[in-house]
């Protein structure tokens, strides 16, 4: 079942939203595949440091996050991808690597690629390498307020 958390604000916000149960996968590409979603629609949460302070970036899955981009779009060059051990105390009910890209529900900002802004729906990690979440992605837009931007490279 997807975490609490998430589910809880997505039916307080009154989104629709579809589960998606999987064999066990570890990454993005994989995940799509055992879920037979398209990658261009299967997003990933990558953890980077913006001066300092924590926050996702939301990519599709074929995709590879270009720094540059990135800090161009947040106006500094203090743009690192973050170390595991410094966020994985901050998703308590998420298994390591399958957090939701529902930064604002953690207090941070959350950024994505312009890519997925093209998309009608997104499917993502529901906090456990078992399940995916997929919803609109004018709901999903409407409830994190990402920053939107050119963020990626073709892998």
């Amino acid at each position: 079942m997807p975490i609490r958390r998430l589910r809880d604000y997505l039916d307080s916000s009154h989104v629709r939203y579809f589960v998606i149960s999987h064999t066990p996968a570890y990454t993005a590409q994989e995940i799509a595949q055992a879920a037979h979603v398209p990658g261009k629609t299967m997003a990933k949460t990558v953890m980077v440091s913006v001066s300092g302070k924590m926050a996702m970036v939301v990519i599709p899955a074929s995709m590879h996050l270009d720094l540059g981009l990135l800090r161009e779009l947040c106006g500094t060059q203090d743009v690192k991808l973050a170390e595991e051990n410094g966020f994985s105390g901050m998703f308590p009910e998420c298994e390591i690597g399958a957090m939701p890209p529902f930064g604002n529900l953690y207090g941070m900002d959350v950024f994505a690629d312009a890519e997925l802004d093209e998309a009608d729906e997104i499917t993502f990690n529901a906090g456990v390498h078992t399940e995916l979440l997929k919803l609109s992605w004018a709901d999903y837009k409407k409830l994190v307020n990402p920053l939107i931007g050119m963020l990626t490279l073709k892998l």
